[in-house]
């Protein structure tokens, strides 16, 4: 080989060093990442929930914050509480009668006038009666013409009428671990989805878990309005298709309440004339097939206080009907008048166990006999 083919073999190979010794110095500052780092990263795509300091932004929740429930006014002393209201309705019944009994001289006028201020009041015809010929024969008696006298004789007797030996209280414990049972009747208006929804704050009020039955498919409203109602305060809403079979609604709630353990349903169902016999034919098919899931163990139908004497005729016919236990008269702190208390008792021959006396989420109330007579009479 000659001396010039070795040089330009030496210098090519020269060349061919200088140019990958200047490659890999520029690479220099583009070396993967050492081998602490790689394991970082693998780390990361391994586990991301480790990802992210405390600098960064917290992920958006995908799910809604939950409602803070309301926590309803406990039952006791609500009466004692809307008692001014039910005196100021009724104020002109009470003051009658102490007017009348605070005169020096019942002579036979003032007695047919004290009947006539009962009547008025819608007291009805019998316990009238029975009233006026008690007070009558007490004072007679006792000889007595002192108005505070009067007053208490008054009292006394009211209570009587009243009743303070009827059980007036909600029967809401089942049998052998099922729910109890409450169904809530009556006519269109007089306020049984209000009352449902007021009797599950009562409820809830003394902790007890409860499922509401939305059995009035024929307003999507009133399924809507206990909706809400039940949000408020936790209890589960159980409703069916518009125009739906009520009786299936009624047993589909029974069997939510037994499956998750509540302690009381309440069913609402529709409004209906008690002059329909078809309508209410219904109503007693939806206490039969609730029954094939559990009994019920209370049925309060539900009466506008200031429906009077009409109100009578309805208790009558739903009694006939659904074999009613007790009464919620709504509305007894408008224009009603107190006797119908008197009245509907003797009608149905069960308790007045609720009265609706004013607008708020809480105006339900247990009704108590002397708290009622002593609004009466203003005490």
């Amino acid at each position: 080989m000659s001396t010039e083919l070795l040089l330009i073999i030496a210098l090519s190979a020269i060349v061919v060093f200088a140019f990958a010794a200047t490659f890999l110095m520029r690479r220099g500052d583009e070396l993967p990442p050492t081998l602490e780092t790689d394991l970082e990263t693998e780390e990361e795509i391994l586990h991301p929930e480790a990802l992210g300091t405390g600098d960064e932004p917290e992920p958006e929740q995908d799910h809604a914050e939950t409602a803070t429930l309301e926590r309803p006014e406990a039952p006791g002393g609500r009466l004692v509480r809307l008692r001014a209201r039910l005196a100021r309705s009724n104020s002109t019944l009470g003051k009658g009668l102490l007017a009348i009994l605070g005169r020096s001289d019942l002579d036979q006028a003032a007695w047919d006038e004290l009947e006539e201020t009962l009547l008025a009041a819608d007291v009805g015809v019998g316990p009238t009666t029975e009233l006026v010929d008690n007070l009558r024969t007490r004072l007679k008696v006792e000889g007595s013409t002192d108005t505070a006298r009067a007053r208490e004789i008054l009292r006394e007797e009211l209570i009587g009428l009243v009743g303070t030996d009827l059980d007036r209280r909600l029967h809401t414990t089942g049998d052998e671990g099922v729910p109890g049972v409450v169904l809530v009747v009556g006519v269109n208006g007089t306020g049984k989805t209000t009352t449902v929804g007021r009797l599950a704050r009562v409820l809830v009020a003394e902790d007890r878990r409860v499922v509401l039955g939305a059995a009035d498919t024929f307003r999507a409203a009133a399924a809507d309005q206990l909706q809400t109602w039940g949000e408020r305060v936790g209890a589960e809403v159980v409703r069916g298709p518009e125009g739906g079979d009520p009786a299936s609604v009624g047993f589909d709630t029974v069997k939510a309440g037994i499956a998750n353990g509540a302690d009381v349903v309440v069913v609402d169902t529709a409004g209906r004339l008690h002059t329909k016999s078809g309508l209410m034919d219904e109503l007693g098919k939806v206490k039969r097939v609730i029954e094939k899931q559990a009994p019920v163990t209370e049925v309060l139908l539900v009466i506008d206080a200031t429906t009077g004497q009409n109100g009578l005729t309805q208790a009558r016919v739903f009694g006939e009907v659904v074999d009613v236990t007790g009464i919620v008269l709504t509305k007894l702190d408008g224009t009603a008048k107190g006797g119908i208390v008197i009245a509907v008792q003797r009608e149905l021959g069960v308790p007045v166990k609720f009265v609706g006396l004013g607008e708020g989420p809480d105006d339900l109330a247990p009704f108590d006999a002397a708290e009622f007579v002593d609004a009466l009479l203003g005490d």
